[in-house]
């Protein structure tokens, strides 16, 4: 018996685009106008205290710690044992933020595994 390989229908396909461009801009958003624009790194280094700064930290943190390119990895290898929309799309959360925020490695090799999933047979149903 021939199993078929993982396929995505057309709402999950609109889904992942969906998820996809909202993850690229947020990310972008935060690495040119908070990580890397001057006048808020002036602010928030000064101690300035708003939700921008705080996110400013917390985003500095994880990509210094390489978490999204390790929790892209993660997912994706997950994905590749048993692929199903919820993997892909964590995994492809993580991996957008990961090559946009510095964590570009392991972010890539994500990305080929989450590819790779398609590849692989879709998960038997009950």
């Amino acid at each position: 018996m021939k199993k078929e390989p993982f396929r995505l229908t057309p709402y999950q396909v609109q889904w992942i685009l969906i998820v996809g461009f909202l993850t690229i801009g947020y990310a972008i958003y935060l690495r040119y106008m908070a990580i890397e624009f001057a006048q808020v790194r002036l602010e928030c280094d000064a101690g300035l205290q708003t939700m921008l700064c705080k996110t400013r930290q917390t985003m500095t943190y994880l990509f210094k710690h390489y978490v999204f390119g390790i929790a892209a990895l993660v997912v994706a290898l997950l994905h590749l044992i048993r692929p199903s929309i919820v993997t892909l799309t964590v995994g492809l959360i993580a991996a957008c933020f990961g090559i946009v925020l510095y964590n570009i490695g392991l972010s890539g090799v994500a990305i080929g595994l989450l590819i790779l999933g398609f590849a692989r047979p879709a998960p038997e149903t009950a």
